[in-house]
């Protein structure tokens, strides 16, 4: 009777360094939720899926974009693509608070994909999902709303500027290369 439970525990314990390994390293995170006491665990939410990640600001002239996001989301979230915005203070143009940022965010633009609470994602304060896209791709983001687009193995095949509308050729050339990557 004694063994079941340390069966059971081994198989835990086990069982979840498996899956650690079988997580990217770009993946192997956590962040807190937008409008939420809740943690996003990248590698649950994330791990297989194709990506786009975009650091975003309530008060920026690119915060329309957002618009673009969610079509782009919804156009492609049946086929497992994700989306993950992480607003970012550190060009200056975040909101004050989190509940003014989650306004923006959902109800101004009524975003659906994954937010989380404000981040650094520049310098040596960014956080490690950012100092992973940066190493990746050679590149830390230079404004809001820059974009880094990862296939189904954690791996950045792709980044865009600012500028990049999500609708943009080249933008969707590369979500359908990370949709047609196997996981």
């Amino acid at each position: 009777m004694k063994a079941l439970p340390v069966l059971l525990l081994s198989l835990a314990l086990f069982g979840g360094q498996a899956m650690a390994a079988e997580c990217p390293a770009l993946l192997q995170h956590q962040l807190p939720q937008l409008r939420s006491k809740e943690t996003i665990d990248l590698c649950q939410r994330f791990a297989g899926k194709p990506l786009l990640i975009v650091n975003t600001a309530s008060h920026c002239g690119f915060t329309p974009q957002f618009k673009g996001l969610e079509a782009l989301y919804k156009r492609y979230k049946d086929q497992g693509f994700e989306v993950l915005g992480v607003p970012s203070d550190d060009f200056k143009q975040e909101a004050a608070t989190t509940e003014e940022t989650a306004k923006v965010c959902f109800v101004n633009y009524g975003v659906t994909f994954a937010m989380t609470q404000p981040q650094h994602v520049t310098g040596d304060d960014a956080i490690p999902l950012y100092k992973e896209l940066m190493a990746q791709s050679g590149q830390a983001p230079r404004w809001n709303f820059y974009k880094y687009v990862v296939d189904r193995q954690g791996k950045v095949i792709a980044q865009f500027s600012s500028r990049t509308k999500p609708d943009a050729p080249d933008l969707l050339k590369a979500v359908e290369q990370a949709l047609a990557s196997k996981p």
